[in-house]
Order: C-alpha cells, then sequence, then structure tokens
C-alpha cells in the first residue's frame, strides 16, 4: 500500500483543531504506520492597516486539512470519525474511497507554504566513486556519470559482468568512496 494525500474537510475554522486531534487520535490508537503528516495549508500576507503593516498567516483552503496517509478501512475509520471533520474531499458516496491528491498538486501546494519536501544535501561531484548501499545493486561501485538535483536521483556506471551498466540509484543508495 503506498501513502497518498488526502484532503479532509472540516467545520471552517476548526481546522487547527482537527489537525491536533487528529494527531493525538494517530498516537493513542497506534496508527503512526498508517497516517503521517496532517497539515493545514497556510501562507504568509502582509497586511497594511493604519500605516503599519504587519505579517498574517492566512489559511489558503479554509475548511480543508490535508492527511498524507495510507488507505485503509482502519485509517479512514480514525480520520472520518475525528472531532471537527465532515468527510473526505473526493468520495462518491457511502462505502467509495476517496481520491488521493495528484502530486503535482501536493508539491504545489507545499511550496506554497514553503514546505518542501526534505533535501539531500548534495556532496556527490560528476566521475566521484560510490558505493551502493543498498537495493539489488548493493556493495557495487561504480562512478557517478548524472545528477539530477531535482528528482535526488544520480545515474551510476557500475561494472557488471565486465560491461560499464547505467543505474538510476535515490541519494540514499550511495555513499562515498573513502
Amino acid at each position: 500500500m503506498e501513502k497518498n494525500w488526502y484532503v479532509v474537510h472540516t467545520y471552517s475554522g476548526y481546522e487547527n483543531k482537527v489537525k491536533t486531534n487528529l494527531e493525538m487520535r494517530v498516537e493513542t490508537m497506534d496508527m503512526t504506520d498508517k497516517i503521517f503528516r496532517v497539515l493545514v495549508p497556510v501562507e504568509e500576507e502582509t497586511e497594511i492597516k493604519n500605516g503599519k503593516s504587519k505579517t498574517v498567516t492566512k489559511k489558503v483552503f479554509p475548511g480543508y486539512v490535508l492527511v498524507e496517509m495510507v488507505m485503509t478501512d482502519d485509517s479512514w475509520y480514525v480520520v472520518r470519525n475525528t472531532p471537527g471533520v465532515t468527510g473526505f474531499v473526493g468520495s462518491a458516496g457511502a462505502g467509495s474511497k476517496p481520491t488521493a491528491l495528484l502530486p503535482e498538486e501536493v508539491e504545489g501546494i507545499l511550496k506554497q507554504m514553503g514546505v518542501d519536501e526534505p533535501r539531500a544535501d548534495i556532496d556527490f561531484e560528476i566521475k566521484e566513486s560510490v558505493r551502493v548501499i543498498e537495493g539489488p545493486f548493493a556493495n557495487f561501485i561504480g562512478t557517478i556519470e548524472e545528477i539530477q538535483a531535482d528528482k535526488r536521483k544520480v545515474k551510476v556506471h557500475v561494472n557488471m559482468f565486465g560491461r560499464e551498466t547505467p543505474v538510476e540509484l535515490e541519494f540514499t543508495q550511495v555513499e562515498k568512496v573513502i
């Protein structure tokens, strides 16, 4: 089962309360392996009143909360029955599963909030030797041929059966050879 982001409808003005309640329920009902992050999308806005400017935080989608979760009957039940939640957005009817947000939709919302996905520091260089530490090529030594910072991936040439073979790996799957 993969985790996705879902939109939950709440009573207006209860977004932060729902976030707090849901996070507490995730802990007490032992759902940390199914429900991961709860976000109330907000953005900073500068207001000018009486000649003075001040920065205020405004909800981007009043009445809605985003939940990153693996959709199962149990996780659905926990979210759905959290006080203040009126339902999932995108469920056609009783018994039907809600529609997950598309990755690019989530990316846009997180960027707007200034909450990017955690980034790994890139301290790799082209032509550098690395050891694969995870996956089917674990323990192979290879040379970095390409770095795709936006995708957090590197293209590494490993020597397999006497041939240079290009392999695309996550940053977390390789380490520098010291």
